[in-house]
C-alpha cells in the first residue's frame, strides 16, 4: 500500500471503454516519517477523495480487486482517504 497525497487529475477523452466514466487522480507518495514527497502515480479514485487529500493508493493485481474493477487495465487505484497517521517511535536517534 501507498501512502500519498491527490495532487492533481488526468483527463483523457480517448481511452479503453472500461475506463470510461472514472475519474483519475496523480498522486504524490508522501513518507509519514519525514514527509518528504516522492514518486507520482497516476490512480483510478474507487472512494471520491478530493484535491489535497492524503489517500492510501494500492497497485497491481490488488488494484484490480478494487471495488468495480475487476478485469479493468489498471495498475493503481484509491481505496482510502486517511483521517489521521500516528507513528509509533520509530527507534531512530
Amino acid at each position: 500500500m501507498i501512502l500519498g497525497r491527490v495532487v492533481g487529475t488526468v483527463v483523457a477523452t480517448r481511452k479503453d471503454e472500461k475506463l470510461e466514466g472514472k475519474k483519475l487522480l496523480i498522486v504524490q507518495q508522501t513518507d509519514p516519517e519525514t514527509g518528504q514527497a516522492g514518486a507520482y502515480v497516476v490512480a483510478i479514485d474507487t472512494v471520491d477523495a478530493g484535491a489535497g487529500e492524503t489517500v492510501l493508493v494500492v497497485s497491481g493485481s490488488s488494484a484490480r480487486m478494487a471495488t468495480g474493477l475487476k478485469d479493468h487495465p489498471i495498475d493503481a487505484a484509491i481505496v482510502g482517504i486517511v483521517d489521521i497517521v500516528k507513528l509509533q517511535n520509530s527507534g531512530r536517534g
